[in-house]
């Protein structure tokens, strides 16, 4: 109910008018049925300027910390990532991962529509990252097919850090659906799982026009943040010491 109620009366409207977001590949949309999105990440705005655009409800696998802040802060930001129908995953692996799948199969289970990004976590500088095969397990244990979505322009809105975005316009390009049934019951192939990642990430690079670096975007993240402890290190240490 609360979803609706953000989406058509209240969030909705208001990310439409500030930013007005242009689309294209709107026929490649199902209008029913379970269906994955895989779309490339380079702002937090994007979990909210797709739903926005899309008319069946939506959701996303987000990461736990969202959802385990305290205080009033920690409370209003729960309640506004429930409302919008973001889901709370552990990224950290193992028993995690695999309790992360089932809350999206629950989902699709359901015939709705989830929203996932591929890269695992928003991309440091605008480039395209390798894909994390979990899309890929979820796609073949679900049955369903994937839109590739790529988003234009919401980096420049919004980059990582910044509190407020800049209401600009935005753009959203859906590809083709992509059907990976011929692969059906090989869902523990890791070469399979691999392939159908791969050409997920392939079909991204194509929409998005982004620089494709074949590497984890948290692989670039630890060594940035190392280079940066690195640094902060050597400046307390006085010479000569």
């Amino acid at each position: 109910m609360l979803y609706w109620l953000l989406k058509n009366f209240v969030l909705g409207p208001l990310i439409l008018s500030l930013f007005r977001p242009w689309v294209i590949g709107r026929e490649n949309v199902p209008r029913s049925g379970p269906v994955i999105f895989a779309s490339n990440h380079v702002s937090f705005i994007d979990s909210v300027i797709l739903p926005a655009v899309l008319d069946r409800r939506m959701s996303f696998l987000a990461k736990s910390d969202y959802f385990t802040g305290r205080g009033l802060k920690g409370w209003a930001t729960k309640t506004f990532f429930n409302a919008i129908g973001q889901l709370p995953i552990d990224r950290s692996g193992g028993k995690a991962s695999e309790a992360s799948l089932r809350t999206g199969l629950q989902v699709l289970a359901r015939g709705e529509q989830l929203g996932i990004y591929p890269e695992g976590t928003r991309s440091p500088d605008g480039k395209l990252y390798r894909g994390r095969t979990g899309i890929a397990r979820m796609v073949l244990e679900g049955r369903v097919v994937v839109v590739p979505v790529a988003m234009i322009g919401t980096r420049e809105v919004q980059q990582i850090g910044q509190k407020f975005p800049k209401f600009k316009r935005v753009g959203v390009v859906f590809g083709k659906p992509l059907d990976f049934s011929r692969f059906e019951g090989l869902e523990t192939d890791r070469f399979i799982l691999r392939s159908v990642t791969d050409e997920i990430m392939h079909e991204l690079r194509g929409l998005s026009r982004q620089e494709y670096e074949d590497v984890y975007a948290t692989s670039v993240k630890e060594r940035a943040t190392t280079a940066r402890e690195t640094v902060m290190r050597e400046r307390r240490v006085t010479p000569g010491r």
